[in-house]
């Protein structure tokens, strides 16, 4: 293996217009490359390291099909149960698909639904009505079960299980999985995936302690030139929600040595390199298995993700052509708002978890990119 080719295209992008990065790579749950290029924070030029807090946004999603995989291993549930039988307001459902008056849902949601974003949930305006009422009954705290209450009050933007909709449906999955195990997501999260595996500076909210460890967080902002600007972000991203919403679509802080230690387990079938187990052979081949009858998600119509499926909760590769990916089949993972992005790949052991800490992070650039160069690496 030699990682130069990675080393100098991460230097690429810090010269070009990311901030700062850093990534861990480990091949059969044992380290082989470590770096990071840039800076944690352009004015003070503090470099940029694999310890520094980040938002991981999305990669979140991850950890909580993991969570829910738990239970599922345990015969907690079914995929193909519905919802409603864990989670009652989910019964009676309504979709506004075109602008009208909402009508009967007619099909039913189940708990596969959740995992593969087909419940007809979404990522728009329209949850801020399910919002503002979780923050009146909650006095503010925004409870992680009442969130998902007051959000199967929101018309679906199409029937349960006829569209792959980017969407809430992982903080609903949050809360499901506090149903089932009776304890708080963030509880159960820390439990049974981050103590096992040594993940101590993996949470769901802020302290003070950890900000003062957070890189900036920065966006790109696209301006009348090709190259824009980089700004700092506005300090009400780094805000959470409330103190009791354990967000599971995007709500974990981390630092790329920690949340690798998880996707490394990942790529070695579940195992993580000090012996703890956290999910089964079998549910690796799963959760990697495109649910979407063989097709591409075509409402995820990012270019990143060209080629690839969509598992339950994980992008999935099922077409090198389209993907134009040097990598395996079934590579899977996922990424975040703010440039972390896990990959995940089984079959050969190999596990990579990049971070920078830039809103508009520049997904169709770098991602494809990132993907072929760690391979080549990989085989060099």
């Amino acid at each position: 293996m030699n990682f130069t080719a990675l080393k100098d295209f991460m230097d690429r992008l810090t010269a070009w217009r990311i901030p700062g990065n850093s990534i861990v790579v480990t091949h059969q749950n044992r380290e082989v490359f470590r770096y990071q290029s840039g800076f944690a924070d352009i004015e003070t030029r503090e470099p940029m390291t694999t310890e520094k807090m980040i938002r991981i946004y999305s990669c979140t999603k991850i950890a909580t099909v993991t969570a829910a995989l738990q239970l599922y291993e345990k015969g907690y549930f079914l995929l193909n149960d519905p919802l409603y039988a864990y989670m009652p307001e989910y019964r009676e459902m309504t979709v506004r698909c075109e602008a009208g008056e909402p009508t009967k849902a007619k099909n039913t949601i189940t708990v596969r639904d959740l995992f593969c974003m087909t419940v007809g949930l979404t990522y728009s305006d329209a949850n801020e009505v399910a919002y503002d009422k979780t923050r009146r009954l909650t006095g503010g705290k925004m409870d992680t079960r009442v969130v998902a209450q007051c959000l199967a009050e929101i018309p679906l933007a199409c029937e349960p299980g006829t569209r792959c909709k980017y969407s809430v449906c992982h903080d609903v999955l949050g809360a499901l999985v506090e149903v089932i195990s009776g304890m708080k997501f963030r509880d159960y999260v820390a439990e049974h995936i981050f103590k096992p595996l040594g993940m101590s500076d993996s949470v769901f909210h802020l302290t003070p302690e950890i900000k003062k460890r957070m890189a900036t967080l920065y966006t790109y902002a696209e301006g009348d030139v090709a190259e824009g600007r980089v700004e700092k972000a506005d300090l009400s991203e780094l805000q959470d929600m409330g103190e009791e919403f354990d967000n599971g679509g995007g709500g974990i802080i981390s630092t790329v040595n920690d949340y690798a230690k998880f996707i490394s387990a990942l790529a070695n079938w579940g195992l993580g390199a000090n012996g703890a187990r956290i999910l089964s052979r079998g549910t690796i081949e799963l959760l990697r298995t495109n649910q979407l009858s063989g097709q591409p998600f075509a409402d995820f119509n990012w270019p990143q993700a060209t080629g690839y499926g969509y598992g339950l909760g994980v992008r999935t590769m099922i077409d090198r052509a389209a993907s134009g990916s040097t990598g395996s089949f079934h590579e899977f993972g996922w990424g975040g708002a703010a440039g972390a992005n896990a990959l995940v790949d089984a079959d050969t052991g190999l596990a990579a978890f990049y971070a920078h800490h830039m809103l508009n992070p520049q997904e169709p650039y770098y991602q494809p990119r990132l993907r072929n160069v760690l391979y080549t690496c990989l085989h060099s």
